[in-house]
């Protein structure tokens, strides 16, 4: 099929699901005080190829419809990938068995009706390719190739194509009925680097809802080769306190344990060390993070939530002050008091295109280089160390070592660490090289000082 084709099509699946979905509202709403059912489908292609050759080729379309019933603050949760009416009936039969053995629980139930999101805006997600093999093919091979013709690149670890879109419907029985489409494209190669008997693995990726907006398949062999032929001849360095600088695609994990601490869910479980944080200064007075969920074909941009709750712009720090936490319809009635009742902030399911703003000058990756002076640059994190009912952090790492503001030689084999109040408190400088592939959209993030585990 070409593009037409596939739009029209896919927008003739969404009617067609989003009847399925408002069927099995009705059948509930016959047997539960209450009902909410969604379905997410995809359809894609995803394709391999290793040293030229094609390695794997994948077409997936597929979706669960997911119903949760409510009754008598007892909840119960059931799925189905049959859409016909007695599939979904046996389902809703399931879920309300389900439901009987549940313990009544007060929180639970739909979220505030004047929250929904009763219009679903076009936030321009729609960009389909015509799901095109031999394209895919082309691409994945083309980078390997590049990469490959890198003298001291010795082996490929593949290279990687996947162009898929989904459908997304949510309804309720308070009327809510609305869904949306939208794509995703993305290209990556990965490979490996030998020097002297030493070897180092390296990748690049591009993606983007627009197949047309990703970076050439030239472009990403050559930036894997590069990344990992930079990597060989790594160092070890002995054990210091020194001043780092975080990596644009690891900079936005160091922010993702911000958005995890908090959680609704870390919150009420009293599991964060966040916890009593409204108001208080976490972050550099001159830093501010803004949530933008309706950014026109933004990678974590949605028209409403997993709770069918309206998205919205929101401050969540500002000047280095915490004004919210990301709050689900039921985290909200769980931290609410009757002093102060809460609301969803419409983050059930996650986080919504968070953008850092300075009230500094932003400075380019060479420039915070110079600025840091002697330190370390951290380019990639392995493990799983971080404790967010502490905060304390601790993590496998490798990158640069960095001596009279310049880049001197790669290190390996260490662990950088630190306790992330501290951490956040400390944060230097940010840079103006912003990773737009993901949710959290940051540059470069310089720390005053982090302990540094080595030989």
């Amino acid at each position: 099929m070409n593009i037409k084709q596939i739009k029209q099509q896919s927008y003739t699946e969404q009617k067609d699901l989003e009847a399925v979905v408002a069927q099995a509202i009705e059948i509930a709403k016959r047997k539960v005080d209450s009902v909410e059912v969604g379905i997410n489908k995809s359809t894609g292609i995803n394709v391999s190829t290793r040293l030229g050759e094609t390695e794997n080729i994948e077409f997936n379309s597929d979706g669960v419809l997911g119903i949760t019933v409510y009754q008598d603050n007892q909840k119960g949760n059931a799925s189905t990938n049959d859409l016909s009416p007695q599939a979904i009936e046996h389902a809703i039969n399931m879920a309300i068995e389900i439901m009987k053995y549940t313990s009544p629980d007060p929180y639970s139930g739909l979220g505030d009706k004047s929250q929904m999101a009763f219009d679903s805006l076009d936030l321009d997600l729609f960009h389909p390719s015509d799901l095109n093999v031999d394209h895919a093919i082309k691409q994945a091979a083309k980078a390997e190739a590049t990469a490959l013709d890198y003298a001291e690149i010795k082996k490929s670890d593949g290279g990687y194509f996947n162009s898929s879109y989904g459908i997304r419907v949510y309804g309720n029985s308070e009327g809510m009925l609305q869904g949306y489409r939208a794509s995703s494209h993305s290209l990556s190669c990965c490979v490996i680097g030998e020097r002297e008997g030493h070897m180092e693995r390296g990748y690049a990726y591009t993606s983007s809802r627009d197949i047309a907006a990703l970076k050439s398949a030239e472009d990403i062999g050559l930036e894997a080769a590069q990344k990992t032929v930079s990597h060989l001849g790594a160092r070890q360095i002995n054990t210091m306190q020194v001043p780092v600088l975080f990596s644009p695609d690891v900079a936005t994990g160091l922010i993702g344990h911000l958005a995890s601490a908090i959680s609704g869910g870390a919150i009420y479980k009293k599991s964060s060390f966040l916890l009593d944080s409204i108001g208080k200064t976490i972050l550099p007075t001159w830093l501010t993070i803004k949530e933008l969920p309706h950014l026109l074909r933004g990678v974590g941009s949605s028209p409403f939530d997993s709770d069918g709750i309206r998205t919205f712009d929101k401050d969540i720090i500002t000047h280095g002050v915490l004004q919210t936490y990301l709050l689900s319809c039921y985290s909200a009635r769980k931290l609410s008091t009757p002093q102060k009742p809460l609301k969803s902030t419409a983050n059930a399911g996650g986080i919504h295109n968070w953008q850092l703003l300075t009230d500094n000058d932003t400075q380019t990756f060479e420039q915070l280089v110079k600025t840091m002076d002697k330190g370390i640059v951290v380019t990639s994190l392995m493990g799983q160390g971080v404790n967010l009912v502490t905060g304390d952090y601790s993590r496998g790492a490798s990158g640069f070592w960095v001596e009279n503001g310049v880049i001197q030689y790669p290190i390996n084999e260490f662990t950088v660490a630190g306790n992330l109040n501290h951490i956040y408190q400390n944060i230097v400088a940010i840079g103006n090289d912003i990773e737009t592939r993901k949710s959290i959209q940051c540059g470069s993030i310089l720390i005053e000082q982090m302990s540094i585990a080595g030989k």
